[in-house]
């Protein structure tokens, strides 16, 4: 039976993606990338991480859960090396002289590879991992995969790369993308978001970080809908787009970019849901409004209802009480409830506003406990009937 969204909390919701990783996990990691141990010996730290992520998901009574993307050094780079610092870069990419993909609000920033030929593809479809995962989960479970728009920016802002036209490279870039998304329904995902974080950063023009100023927004959002117009509309309700102002090492990189130069030209993609950072906005009204207004009938609008970066644990009712108010904005039918931001992005993540990443991790599987329990109670509270099957 296909997986309906609704089930168990009437009003839907689901995670973003990814979960802090234990210390033990980033340990091994590091210890990969310097020789200290094989890559059979990370990938036993990452089936231990991947085992407690799906049992401790489960146990919140989330009606779907991810795997956490613990096998994952980053949610912008999984296809492209086997980790953050780059060891295992796939065919014709250099591991310097790339763009910054962010630089966040506490300075530091996360660089891309640069593009030096082609053709470009896949190292690592986000199925891969996700068939080591599905088999120990009894929920449904869901997919992040990154969006071309982010992999685009392999591609330098300035100049061609010799024998390899952009246009060429996009082309293969989509279709990358495609197959990233079919291969992981294929592997039993029940949804999949793509992760359009570079979104709202493509909007600050910042003199840093060049691309930022060059107004790519439009083309983001085309080049995304070129992948999306290749499934047919009853595939699309179960792809999602997830857009956030970042998050790593508890700092963001375009939280203070206004909301409406991106919310319009967000809906224009052509999925079924979106997945919208919200719980840490300041000025929430507006937001809500602009959602409203932008979104259409057939699109499902989850809010964000938890900050990932603040430790302080929302309660139910709280979460509750915000999709109540959402509702006066956006039609009930219309709306979900959803994380931020994923808890950990990337592989390295101290989380210095929570202490230590065990203890973020802790937060997390608290947070998504509370957001499913005030979930259901909205529901109620606005007559959002679970469905009968459930």
């Amino acid at each position: 039976m296909a997986y309906d969204p609704r089930t168990e909390t009437g009003i839907p919701t689901e995670p973003v993606g990814s979960l802090p990783r234990p210390s033990s996990l980033q340990a091994a990691y590091a210890d990969y990338d310097a020789g200290k141990i094989t890559r059979d010996q990370l990938e036993a730290e990452q089936d231990d991480a991947v085992a407690d992520s799906i049992a401790r998901g489960e146990a919140t009574g989330a009606p779907i859960i991810s795997d956490g993307e613990q096998r994952w050094s980053s949610f912008a780079t999984y296809a492209i090396t086997d980790t953050l610092a780059g060891t295992g870069l796939a065919d014709h990419l250099a591991p310097t002289g790339g763009q910054f993909f962010a630089i966040f609000a506490d300075g530091h920033n996360r660089q891309l590879p640069r593009l030096t030929g082609g053709p470009f593809r896949y190292k690592t479809y986000a199925a891969d991992t996700l068939a080591k995962s599905i088999g120990q989960a009894r929920k449904p479970m869901k997919q992040a995969v990154i969006a071309p728009s982010m992999l685009a920016l392999l591609y330098p802002l300035d100049e061609d790369v010799p024998g390899y036209p952009r246009e060429e490279f996009e082309e293969d870039l989509v279709s990358e993308c495609e197959r990233d998304i079919r291969q992981a329904f294929a592997a039993g995902a029940a949804r999949v978001s793509i992760d359009f974080t570079e979104g709202r950063l493509a909007t600050r023009n910042d003199p840093r970080n060049p691309w930022t100023g060059a107004g790519m927004l439009p083309h983001f959002v085309e080049l995304n809908n070129r992948v999306l117009e290749r499934f047919t509309p009853e595939e699309r309700v179960n792809i999602g787009m997830h857009t956030c102002p970042g998050g790593d090492r508890d700092s963001v990189h375009s939280a203070d970019v206004p909301y409406s130069d991106l919310l319009p030209k967000l809906f224009e993609m052509n999925v079924g849901y979106f997945l919208i950072q919200f719980a840490s906005e300041r000025d929430k009204d507006p937001v809500l409004q602009l959602i409203g207004e932008h979104s259409r009938d057939d699109q499902v609008c989850f809010i964000g209802v938890t900050n990932p970066q603040n430790p302080r644990v929302e309660s139910a009712q709280e979460i509750c009480d915000t999709l109540v108010h959402a509702a006066e904005f956006i039609p009930k039918q219309r709306l979900g409830a959803t994380d931020d931001c994923g808890f950990s992005p990337f592989s390295i993540d101290e989380k210095p506003l929570h202490g230590s990443p065990d203890y973020a991790r802790d937060v997390a599987f608290q947070k998504i406990a509370n957001r499913v329990e005030g979930t259901r109670m909205a529901a109620a509270q606005l007559g959002v009937a679970v469905p009968a099957t459930a």
